[in-house]
């Protein structure tokens, strides 16, 4: 009889493409992961892997396999969900990742309520920007991300997930207290043309919005700074040194010398969480929604 573990084992190898990203997806060695590679071949008694240079490749017999694996664990999946709903109990492991202001500004209260709500729940989280948070679910390295979509930008969405919104995360423009509009009530991103940016990495999903977005204007954006965090970025914008996006999920508290001002036709971004359709029917993603919803109403 083939072995479950060993099948997820093929099944990781399969979506990452190599011993070192399945033993990261599954949390454990890549020993580990050659051991249980080794096990399967021994229980069906063909060949899975051969060497690729310096990687390995499936085989024709260890692609088949890696096929019918991904079946059977999307069915085992499947019979975790509705047993967890026959019993009604929010019990077992979550696991959950949300892009860098959504972990700092929703998780610690939403995840300390499913603590003292659900106790026998086991709760891990991580950090992942929105697109990794997506792919994250697909493979089955996480059970829930919460990412985002730009109000004029959408995130590229696979099928086979479902998803529940969070909040609208209203965002103004943050600079520095002496800028010639920080006494205004609101502000128009074209009244920033002249100014330059502190902004994402570039490629990141949140850049490419911010240039998309200034394109469509008519403006050349003029990136100077880029940082990750979003703490990092105000710092900078502290400094003098430019100016930036400030959504107001996670942001506080804002630094001295940095002013916040709307923006009048009222960009925002839709957070919201994702899951395999799979496991909809499981008591945990559904309390863990909740929780995040009830976290998000706090948000100012």
């Amino acid at each position: 009889m083939l072995n479950l573990e060993r099948l997820r084992t093929l099944d990781a190898l399969a979506r990452h493409g190599s011993v070192s990203g399945a033993a990261e997806g599954l949390h454990i060695t890549t020993s580990a992961v050659s051991q249980q590679m080794s096990k399967l071949e021994r229980e069906v008694g063909q060949q899975l892997l051969a060497k690729n240079g310096r990687g390995v490749r499936l085989t024709d017999a260890g692609r088949l396999l890696a096929e019918h694996a991904a079946r059977i664990l999307s069915q085992v999946e499947l019979a975790q969900s509705d047993l967890e709903a026959q019993r009604g109990q929010v019990v077992g492991e979550l696991r959950l990742a949300a892009f860098p202001t959504a972990l700092r500004g929703l998780f610690p209260a939403a995840l300390t309520a499913l603590r003292a709500d659900h106790p026998a729940l086991r709760l891990r989280s991580r950090e992942l920007e929105p697109e990794r948070g997506v792919n994250a679910v697909l493979r089955g390295d996480v059970d829930l991300a919460v990412v985002l979509d730009w109000y004029n930008k959408p995130l590229p969405m696979p099928e086979g997930l479902a998803k529940a919104s969070i909040l609208d995360d209203r965002v103004e423009i943050a600079m520095p207290e002496g800028h010639p509009l920080a006494d205004r009530r609101e502000v128009a991103l074209e009244d920033f043309a002249d100014d330059e940016w502190v902004a994402w990495p570039e490629g990141e999903f949140c850049h490419e919005w911010l240039v998309y977005t200034l394109r469509t204007k008519g403006i050349e954006p003029r990136i100077a700074h880029r940082a990750e965090e979003h703490h990092t970025q105000l710092a900078l914008v502290a400094a003098g040194l430019g100016v930036c996006v400030a959504p107001r999920l996670g942001r506080d508290p804002m630094p001295l010398g940095v002013r916040a001002v709307p923006v009048h036709d009222r960009v925002h971004r839709y957070v919201y969480a994702v899951w395999r359709a799979d496991a909809d029917r499981r008591p945990s993603i559904r309390a863990a929604v909740e929780a995040l919803r009830t976290a998000a109403e706090k948000v100012g």
